[in-house]
C-alpha cells in the first residue's frame, strides 16, 4: 500500500456493509487491497465522515465511498468539514440501495468502480450547500415523516431520494402544505412565497422524476423545482405532461402549480413557527432558514464513460 507524506494511506476507502444487500464489503476490501486502498469498515453512524476527515487529515489523496448516496453523503460532508475537497479526489464505489448519483457519473457497480478509479477521466464536479451541510444530488424541502417511512427498498433504489418525494406528492390530498418563501440571488433574483408541497434543489438531478432526469453538474447553478400544496392528480399530471410534451412554458413554469427556477444560492424561509424538514440526498435535517448555494466545481470525481457533462446540449 502506498503511504502520503504525512504517513498515512494515499488511498482509502470507506465502506459501509450494511447498504443495499449487505453483501458487498468482502468484494469491496478484495478490490481495495488489489488497488491499493486502504479499506476502513463503518461500524456505527458517524464513522464515515470521521474517517473520511482522518484520511485527509493522515495526507490521502483519494477517498472513495462503498454504499449508496447517503454513504457518498457522509464522507463528502466529513471531507468538506475537513476543508479537504481542494486536495482530495473523492471516488464512489455504488454498494446501496440508492446509487442515483453513480449512476450519474457513468459508474455502473462495485467492480467498474475500481476500473473507473484507474483509468476514468477526472472532472470538476459541483457540490451543494444547504445550511452548512453539503450534498451530491439533491436537497428537498417538505419531505414528511410519513414519506419517508413509506419509501420501500426498491423504490429508493429505482429513484434515489425522488422516491421519497413521490410519496409526498401521493399524500398530497391528507399533507398540509408548507408556508415559506423561496428567495434567489444573482444577477436574476427571484422570490416565490405560498404553501407548498415542497421544494427540489437539484444539483444532480432534477424533477420530473422519470426518462432522463440529470442535471448539468458543473454549470455552478441550482434547479430549484417548487411544488405548490396541490391536489395530487394536479402535480402529477403537470410533471407527466412536461415528461411527454416538453411543455414548460416560457417562465419555466410547468402548469399552475409547478414553478423552476435556475440559480447559484437561494434562500428558503419558513413563514410560520414551524421548521422545514431538508433531505440532503437522504439524510434530514431541519431548519427555519437555510441557505442553499452551489460550490462549482468543487468535487474532483473520477467518471466513466457513461457520463454525461452536458445533458442538454442539443435539446
Amino acid at each position: 500500500m502506498q503511504e502520503s507524506g504525512s504517513g498515512g494511506p494515499r488511498r482509502v476507502v470507506v465502506c459501509n456493509p450494511v447498504s443495499g444487500s449487505e453483501d458487498h464489503a468482502d468484494r469491496v476490501r478484495e478490490l481495495a487491497d488489489d488497488h491499493g486502498f486502504q479499506f476502513r469498515e463503518i461500524a456505527e453512524a458517524g464513522d464515515a465522515p470521521q474517517m473520511a476527515a482522518e484520511a485527509a487529515a493522515g495526507g490521502a489523496e483519494f477517498v472513495a465511498a462503498a454504499g449508496g448516496d447517503g454513504t457518498l453523503n457522509e464522507v463528502v460532508n466529513g471531507l468538506h468539514g475537513a476543508e479537504a475537497l481542494g486536495e482530495v479526489t473523492v471516488g464512489v464505489v455504488p454498494a446501496g440501495t440508492g446509487n442515483n448519483f453513480a449512476s450519474k457519473l457513468g459508474v455502473e457497480g462495485i467492480d467498474h468502480a475500481f476500473e473507473v478509479f484507474e483509468n476514468g477521466e477526472r472532472r470538476d464536479i459541483d457540490l451543494g450547500v444547504a445550511a452548512g451541510r453539503a450534498f451530491v444530488n439533491s436537497c428537498v424541502g417538505g419531505i414528511t415523516a410519513e414519506a419517508s417511512a413509506e419509501t420501500t427498498p426498491e423504490s429508493k433504489r429505482n429513484l434515489g431520494v425522488m422516491a421519497y418525494v413521490l410519496n409526498t406528492v401521493k399524500q398530497a390530498v391528507a399533507y398540509e402544505g408548507i408556508a415559506l418563501s423561496v428567495e434567489t440571488h444573482g444577477a436574476d433574483s427571484r422570490t416565490w412565497s405560498g404553501e407548498a408541497a415542497f421544494v427540489l434543489v437539484a444539483n444532480g438531478r432534477r424533477f420530473p422524476v422519470e426518462g432522463d432526469a440529470q442535471a448539468d453538474m458543473e454549470d455552478g447553478l441550482l434547479e430549484v423545482t417548487i411544488i405548490e400544496d396541490a391536489p395530487a392528480v394536479d402535480v402529477v399530471g403537470e410533471a407527466a405532461r412536461e415528461r411527454l410534451f416538453g411543455d414548460s412554458g416560457d417562465s419555466g413554469d410547468s402548469g399552475d402549480h409547478i414553478h423552476r427556477l435556475v440559480t447559484p444560492e437561494l434562500t428558503v424561509r419558513s413563514a410560520d413557527d414551524d421548521p422545514v424538514s431538508f433531505s440532503l440526498d437522504g439524510e434530514m435535517i431541519t431548519s427555519h432558514e437555510a441557505v442553499i448555494e452551489a460550490l462549482p466545481g468543487r468535487l474532483r470525481m473520477p467518471v466513466g464513460s457513461g457520463y454525461d457533462p452536458d445533458p442538454d446540449a442539443g435539446a
